[in-house]
């Protein structure tokens, strides 16, 4: 079940969604966003405010509503992931953003970490053999 909560202000329309939004409440919810009449300089922002569970067709119809200019706000880990993912983008959902990111700083701390090692070896003193250890090494 989904429950569908409009409030309309001077200045913005709030969509609030409470319940599962996948199945046949994805399909009646889009009716309902193609049925709006969007009004100039009127912002619109859709709270997922409990929502429990979005289905794959429920989240391309978020990405789309923000594609459109919605702005999706929620609450809860799994709600706030999925908001923080599309509130990023205008477009689709980017598989390869986070890789590129996570590929750049292993790149960066390789860099840095390998430049401290050869500073830390350039300026090590040269340690000279004890006698005793030289005959380990010759008898080795």
């Amino acid at each position: 079940m989904l429950r569908i909560t409009i409030k309309t202000s001077d200045s913005s329309q709030i969509w609030e969604l409470e319940g599962r939004l996948s199945g046949e409440w994805v399909c009646e919810l889009n009716r309902l966003w193609k049925d709006r009449s969007p009004q100039a300089g009127l912002s619109t922002e859709v709270h997922l405010k409990a929502v429990s569970y979005i289905d794959p067709a429920g989240k391309q119809l978020l990405a789309e509503m923000r594609q459109q200019g919605a702005e999706i706000r929620g609450c809860g880990c799994m709600v706030r992931a999925f908001v923080e993912e599309i509130m990023g983008k205008k477009g689709p959902a980017d598989a390869n953003g986070l890789p590129k990111k996570i590929l750049t700083i292993i790149l960066l701390a390789g860099v840095l970490f390998g430049g401290g090692a050869v500073l830390c070896a350039a300026h090590k003193p040269h340690l000279k053999l004890a006698v005793q250890d030289r005959t380990a090494v010759a008898h080795r």
